[in-house]
């Protein structure tokens, strides 16, 4: 049996809108703050491409900024209305946005560069952004620095099913991101940050992930989750631990002045 296609897995997220906003990391302020600083000059009005069920989009506008949120799936984009009413929300693609010329002072895109066509994005994303502004991508990579989360690690990426859908998102400091002439040479950096889990919500994590929920082992896969990282509570006696993640972002500037 042929795994998940590349379009299933992109088009997969929004049978689990609910979890994912729930179990889902955010991005660290630091992380954001450096996104955002690509951009020259003041930065009030921002596009959260890709939004998803809006775990950016809730930083960005707690910081007082006019977030205009663009996700083509209707229903992460209703979780997102639910959880951050005050974003101007846009179904729509990333490569072909219903938003004015030079209209954001910034785009920011986390956890979804890898789904879209990078050099029609980048061409939209510079028709939008005003003449100085900023791009930034950004992704939350989890860390796997210990022996349970190796176990977890090999469960969900070692299986024949998966293995050829399993695709490495971020790309790592050998492999360029390419903007094209209307940006600046992109910069990158990585920021440390620790989310605190439980069982159940490690398993809802895992769940999450699009080559989890397309194999049809999800429930087997599931299940051993649960037991490797009940096993781990137990040993640390406690109902709670941290998982490590790596926020990896990349920014650019828009040429002209």
């Amino acid at each position: 049996m042929s795994g998940p296609t590349f379009d299933d897995r992109r088009t997969s997220f929004g049978e689990a809108a609910s979890a994912y906003a729930e179990h889902r990391p955010g991005y660290p302020d630091d992380a954001v703050s450096w996104a955002l600083g690509a951009a020259r000059g003041a930065v009030t009005r921002v596009a959260d491409v890709g939004a998803g069920t809006g775990a950016l989009t809730a930083t960005l506008v707690a910081r007082g900024l006019e977030v205009h949120a663009v996700e083509p799936d209707a229903s992460m984009l209703l979780e997102l209305e639910r959880r951050v009413p005050a974003a101007h929300r846009h179904r729509s693609a990333a490569e072909s946005m219903p938003l004015d010329d030079a209209c954001v002072d910034a785009v920011l895109v986390a956890q979804a560069w890898h789904w879209l066509n990078h050099a029609v994005a980048a061409e939209e994303f510079a028709r939008v952004v005003r003449p100085g502004g900023g791009v930034g991508l950004l992704w939350n990579v989890r860390l796997v620095d210990e022996d349970w989360m190796r176990e977890v690690d090999a469960l969900i990426g070692g299986e024949s099913s998966m293995r050829a859908a399993v695709r490495k998102e971020a790309p790592d400091e050998a492999t360029p991101i390419v903007l094209g002439l209307r940006w600046s040479a992109p910069e990158r950096a990585e920021f440390r940050h620790n989310v605190t889990m439980s069982v159940d919500s490690l398993v809802r994590l895992v769940d999450t992930y699009s080559y989890v929920r397309l194999s049809p082992d999800s429930a087997e896969v599931l299940d051993a989750v649960h037991a490797i990282a009940q096993a781990h509570a137990a040993s640390i006696g406690r109902d709670t631990f941290p998982l490590s993640y790596v926020a990896v972002v990349y920014r650019a500037t828009r040429s002209g002045t």
